[in-house]
């Protein structure tokens, strides 16, 4: 922990606890989707985090992990709204963006045999996974918040509560998410909630260095 400073520059009793908050983006998202709740699509991840700190914590670092989409047939515009997103985000203070990827599986249904591609998200949880290591290693945390209901990030949790067990590992569920084997492994754990997303939504233009807008996509209003 590190310690604030009063007017004098000399320490003060209060210790910071400082938080990096890691936000697995597709787990997020599809919480949302499943709940219906598109209007939240346009998510401010830095007010988001600092919503769930508790007194006396600091954010020091906002790390978000997605893959990028493609258009499909039925939604040819995913990837531009996607893109316009990812844009808005990378203005955002403290806030860092860590991207995996996609592959194609062929599919085979076993009734009528018919086989088909579906694309799967590669990298995420092992991208979480490094950033978590690394920052205990390095230091950089007294608390991290992961939001995410992947259970493949139970062996992470386990490695760094063991080697570091002054630092602590909250797991915040999506929306519709839950894993009970993060419950059981991290040392905390909390719900989302409709309050979290509504009241952290980012402005509607997004004005960037220079004076381009992102606008929010029609689709999310």
């Amino acid at each position: 922990m590190q310690e604030k400073t009063n007017n004098t520059g000399t320490p003060s009793a209060v210790p910071v606890n400082r938080v990096i908050c890691y936000i697995d983006g597709f787990n997020l998202y599809f919480g949302m989707r499943e709940k219906r709740w598109r209007k939240y699509y346009w998510l401010d991840i830095h007010k988001f985090a600092l919503s769930l700190l508790k007194p006396g914590q600091q954010l020091a670092a906002v790390r978000y992990f997605t893959s990028r989409v493609s258009s499909t047939p039925s939604d040819p515009d995913q990837n531009k709204r996607q893109n316009v997103y990812l844009e808005a985000l990378a203005t955002l203070k403290d806030t860092s963006l860590y991207f995996g990827h996609y592959l194609s599986k062929p599919v085979k249904c076993n009734k009528c045999g018919a086989v088909w591609m579906k694309q799967e998200e590669k990298m995420t949880d092992v991208n979480i996974a490094m950033e978590l290591l690394v920052d205990s290693y390095e230091d950089r945390f007294d608390t991290a918040i992961l939001v995410t209901a992947d259970s493949d990030l139970t062996g992470p949790i386990m490695k760094v509560r063991g080697h570091y067990p002054e630092k602590k590992v909250i797991v915040a569920f999506p929306p519709a998410r839950i894993s009970e084997r993060l419950k059981r492994t991290a040392t905390g754990w909390r719900n989302v909630g409709q309050d979290s997303l509504r009241q952290n939504q980012l402005p509607d233009p997004v004005i960037k260095l220079g004076g381009h807008e992102l606008r929010r996509p029609v689709e999310w209003r």
